[in-house]
């Protein structure tokens, strides 16, 4: 019997609680923005909602926090304001498998959603051009933001790839997990400390180098 599954061709990473912990760049950096965004509210919020909103802040964009958590427009835009302005100055390591991705075969892009300065500068302090073809920041603080769904189509369009060809690996469900299912592309969570596991993604792995173990990344030469 043959193996159905068709060959990966191109794997679409994740960058925040996937290739690096989103806490690495100091919780230092994030308190200007917490703090602007604390003042802003007035006493709106508790300080126990507030701390629940800002833990959230390490795992999705600002906007996305602002809307679930109910912050006012001017805390949004105190927020936006201090996180626009943000960038990492000081070399980033990852999680400590990132030379894992240069034993796949596959052509290897990154798809990143946040502020723009913030993400190109964890790009730079993971020195992650060695390790990948092509990054892709999905700006929040742009104009005609594409989203992951998006960038991921544009992806596939541009490799002349069908879904079943890619592989989307990152730790989020409801951003790059959730776009990849949208598309039928096959999806992969990393498990990564504190990251809560989803029966939505299609596979699981704690460490990159079980990505070979995952059906037809190993075919995909």
């Amino acid at each position: 019997m043959t193996d159905a599954t068709p060959a990966t061709r191109l794997v679409i990473f994740d960058l925040d609680n996937c290739l690096a912990d989103a806490r690495e760049v100091g919780e230092e950096l994030f308190e200007e923005g917490f703090q602007a965004i604390r003042e802003a509210g007035h006493g709106r919020l508790g300080e126990e909602a507030l701390e629940a909103a800002f833990a959230d802040c390490w795992r999705h964009p600002l906007d996305w926090v602002a809307e679930r958590h109910g912050f006012s427009r001017k805390m949004l835009k105190a927020g936006w304001e201090a996180f626009s302005r943000m960038e990492v100055l000081h070399p980033m390591h990852g999680y400590g498998d990132l030379t894992e991705l240069l034993r796949l075969p596959q052509r290897r892009v990154l798809v990143t959603s946040g502020f723009r300065c913030l993400q190109e500068s964890k790009i730079r302090a993971l020195n992650l051009d060695q390790y990948l073809h092509e990054t892709y920041v999905d700006a929040i603080d742009e104009p005609a933001r594409l989203g992951k769904k998006g960038w991921f189509q544009r992806i596939l369009a541009s490799h002349g790839l069908a879904p079943a060809e890619a592989l989307v690996v990152g730790d989020n469900a409801d951003s790059e997990i959730a776009a990849g299912n949208s598309l039928g592309i096959p999806t992969v969570q990393t498990l990564r400390p504190h990251v809560p596991r989803s029966d939505t993604a299609r596979y699981h792995i704690s460490s990159l180098a079980e990505l070979p173990a995952v059906p037809g990344v190993s075919r995909g030469r």
